[in-house]
């Protein structure tokens, strides 16, 4: 198994967020569209409670989730973006009991327990090799996604290693997964 890489194509994006979501898999199709939206590590993905991205008393989505990355001990203010809140949404209508307590990504096991990081990392595989979608991805890659794709849109590379919460750009960088296409394509679009 390699380095995990980063959904590179846009339409394999949307074909991998579809797979679920034609599937009524509501859960996973959040746990992706989330994981792709806010960069986080999915461990700390995985632990968070309704509390964390929804308001019970203004019954309104918070602005930011507020997380204490479980790796860096950092804390991680994160917006709250448009795809996010409506994946929520769509989850949040399917439930019948919502309690501010509840994880979001609750697992069939147990009370009131999330799902496992291998868990996630199943539904993760299973999807992309039945999309045949190319290189390795895992869990991680959805978050290299999330730099990969800013890049893309001309964000610096030092804005998303703030945003990584990472030590170094040379991090960051290794995780943008630069090729020779990404390479090619700046050479022959520069046409002075």
């Amino acid at each position: 198994m390699g380095t995990t890489q980063p959904i590179k194509n846009k339409n394999d994006i949307q074909r991998l967020k579809d797979f679920f979501l034609q599937r009524g898999e509501i859960r996973n199709y959040t746990m992706i569209t989330l994981a792709l939206n806010t960069s986080l590590r999915i461990g700390d993905l995985l632990k968070l409670k309704w509390k964390d991205v929804y308001n019970f008393d203004t019954q309104q989505y918070k602005i930011h989730i507020v997380v204490r990355e479980q790796k860096t001990h950092k804390q991680n203010v994160i917006p709250i973006n448009i795809e996010a809140k409506g994946s929520l949404t769509l989850l949040m209508q399917s439930l019948e009991n919502l309690d501010p307590d509840m994880c979001i990504f609750k697992s069939r096991i147990g009370e009131n327990q999330h799902i496992g990081r291998t868990r996630a990392f199943n539904i993760i595989k299973k999807a992309v090799k039945e999309l045949n979608i190319e290189g390795t991805i895992s869990c991680h890659s959805l978050r290299k996604t999330f730099g990969y794709q800013a890049w893309k849109m001309g964000v610096p590379p030092a804005l998303i290693m703030s945003i990584y919460n990472h030590s170094s750009i040379e991090i960051t960088k290794r995780y943008l997964s630069i090729d020779q296409d990404d390479k090619d394509e700046v050479f022959l679009n520069m046409n002075l």
